[in-house]
């Protein structure tokens, strides 16, 4: 995977979820961060991706079955 993907969503994490909040302990991080990385997969649309989801884009590739 291209490192430029990852930095992206390492930044839209840190910017969207864990510089907005004060986490009270490991397990409410977790959740939280959980939480953000679903929505952006699964509701957050992506201009990159022609306003679309990660996962709608994802759903729509011609896969291969597994053999």
């Amino acid at each position: 995977m291209d490192n430029v993907l990852i930095e992206r969503l390492w930044r839209s994490l840190k910017y969207e979820c864990v510089y907005l909040n004060a986490f009270d302990n490991l397990c409410d991080a977790a959740g939280r961060i959980g939480n953000s990385m679903m929505y952006y997969h699964l509701q957050r649309p992506h201009s990159s991706l022609k306003d679309s989801t990660p996962h709608e884009v994802y759903e729509e590739m011609d896969l291969p079955l597994a053999a």
